[in-house]
C-alpha cells in the first residue's frame, strides 16, 4: 500500500462517508488541530520528567485520535464504517488528574507566563494548541453537527495541560514565572 493517493492533489480531501470537501474546510481544520495537539501531546510525554505519567499521555493521545476519527466523519451521511467513541469517564480521568496536580502544587495567586524549563514550555505550546482546537470546534458546531463531548474534553484537556504544565514546573525544580503587569 502506498503512502500516496494523489486524490488530494486538487485541494480536495474525503470525509469519512466519501463525501469530498476542500482541504481549507474548517471540519479539515477542525481535525488537523486535533492532529497538531496530538503530536505535541507525543512531545510532552517524550520528556523525561514525565516519564510516571507515560499512560495517562498515551490515554489522551488516544482520546484524540478517537475526536479526529468522529470529526472526520460527515455528519450527514449514515456511514457502515465503526469509529470509535468518545466517553463522559474519559473527561473525569482528565478531572481526577487535574485535582491530583493541584494538590500537590502551591495555590495559584496571579498568572503565569508560560516557560521556565523547556519540557513546561513544550507543555504550554500543547496547551495553547489545544484551545485552539476547542475554539474551532465550536466554530464548527455554530454550523454543523460536533457531539457536545469533544467540546467538553479539549476544555478539559486544556486545565489539564495547565495543572501538568505547573506540576512538571515543581517537579523540575523550575521557576514558576508570574505575570507582573506594567502599571
Amino acid at each position: 500500500m502506498k503512502i500516496y493517493t494523489k486524490t488530494g492533489d486538487k485541494g480536495t480531501t474525503a470525509l469519512i462517508g466519501g463525501t469530498r470537501v476542500p482541504k481549507s474546510d474548517l471540519r479539515i481544520e477542525v481535525y488537523g488541530t486535533v492532529d497538531e495537539l496530538n503530536s505535541y501531546i507525543g512531545l510532552v510525554r517524550d520528556q523525561e520528567v514525565n516519564k510516571g505519567r507515560l499512560e495517562v499521555l498515551k490515554e489522551i493521545q488516544d482520546r484524540l485520535f478517537t475526536i479526529g476519527s468522529v470529526l472526520a466523519t460527515d455528519p450527514e451521511k449514515n456511514t457502515r464504517m465503526a469509529t470509535p467513541d468518545l466517553h463522559e469517564e474519559d473527561v473525569v480521568l482528565l478531572e481526577r488528574e487535574i485535582d491530583k496536580y493541584t494538590s500537590e502544587v502551591p495555590p495559584l495567586r496571579a498568572f503565569i507566563l508560560p516557560g521556565g524549563h523547556q519540557s513546561v514550555s513544550f507543555c504550554h505550546v500543547a496547551r495553547c494548541v489545544c484551545r485552539r482546537a476547542e475554539r474551532l470546534a465550536i466554530g464548527l458546531q455554530e454550523v454543523s453537527e460536533v457531539d457536545d463531548l469533544v467540546i467538553k474534553y479539549l476544555n478539559r484537556l486544556s486545565d489539564y495541560l495547565f495543572a501538568l504544565c505547573r506540576v512538571m514546573t515543581q517537579e523540575l525544580g523550575a521557576e514558576e514565572i508570574t505575570w507582573k503587569p506594567r502599571m
